[in-house]
């Protein structure tokens, strides 16, 4: 496969990762948060299964199979769950844009664990991607920290789920870069999510689905863009531009905002946007710091 074709690929996987926030709303309101989690998820293992295929346990490094495990179905269960526990489409988006911390966290935890150089650029960096999030939860105000905590408070799971998530990812993208040696275990984990969302919905009572064309295609459309984003991600960072896909992946947080805005029907202010933003610089900053120091 030529470059231009594998980056175009890349990009593909960026485009689907932006309406995963969206997706899994409609989902949720179709099945509820873990029912419909757990069929997004059993959905796109089967994708994953065809498109990436099975990679045999016997090629796993043990400490990758063991906290590998751990950290992707913990990261995926808050990702799903955040959203899907959110009250409305609104709380839904602030929730995802809460989840695109990671890129700031993950160069603030390859510098503290991974020995990874940087300039001083990772300060400011990280204090904008912070500052961003600020801005976006604060509501018309903007920089409100009152009113950031109030909404909070209006549903502390579903935010407290998102952040945890960031942290979580972080850790595994962290970790992996030293222990996975190579080994893809995307299909694996996914399954792995699936098998715990089916635990915990049969726990919980779960009762029988009503599926219909809506939720079928809603059903459909969110598996896709799950399990081919990855697979399609896959296939860009070992055949296409890394770099453009890196600077591009740091887009993600206002294209998967304004695919939700467009999906969910909910409109966002001037405040949102100005956070959004500064979600994205922060976030770029810290990777240029990383750059800089190689």
């Amino acid at each position: 496969m030529n470059a231009k074709k594998a980056t175009l690929i890349g990009l593909v996987a960026i485009f689907l990762w932006s309406l995963i926030v969206a997706l899994i709303k409609d989902v949720s309101s179709h099945f509820g948060a873990v029912g419909g989690a757990a069929l997004v998820y059993t959905l796109a293992s089967i994708f994953l299964l065809c498109s990436v295929g099975w990679t045999s346990l016997k090629s796993f490094p043990k400490a990758y199979l063991i906290w590998g495990s751990i950290l992707f179905v913990a990261y995926e269960l808050c990702l799903s769950l955040s959203i899907g526990y959110s009250s409305n489409n609104r709380q839904a988006i602030e929730v995802g844009m809460v989840n695109y911390l990671w890129p700031t966290f993950t160069m603030v935890a390859a510098i503290l664990f991974n020995q990874q150089k940087a300039s001083f650029l990772i300060i400011p960096g990280f204090a904008i991607s912070l500052l961003g999030i600020v801005w976006v939860l604060g509501g018309e105000q903007g920089f409100d920290l009152a009113g950031m905590l109030q909404n909070i408070q209006q549903n502390p799971l579903s935010y407290g789920l998102a952040f945890i998530g960031t942290l979580l990812w972080a850790a595994y993208c962290t970790l992996t870069a030293r222990i996975a040696k190579g080994v893809n275990g995307i299909t694996l984990f996914f399954m792995l999510v699936a098998i715990v969302l089916w635990i915990k919905y049969l726990l919980m009572g779960g009762g029988s689905f009503d599926f219909d064309w809506s939720s079928s295609l809603s059903l459909l459309f969110a598996a896709a863009a799950m399990g081919f984003g990855y697979a399609a991600w896959n296939v860009g960072i070992l055949h296409g531009n890394v770099t453009l896909l890196a600077g591009a992946s740091y887009f993600i947080p206002v294209f998967s905002a304004l695919c939700s805005a467009i999906l969910l029907s909910t409109p966002l202010t001037l405040s949102f946007w100005s956070g959004a933003l500064m979600v994205c610089l922060g976030s770029i900053l810290c990777w240029i710091s990383t750059r800089a120091q190689r």
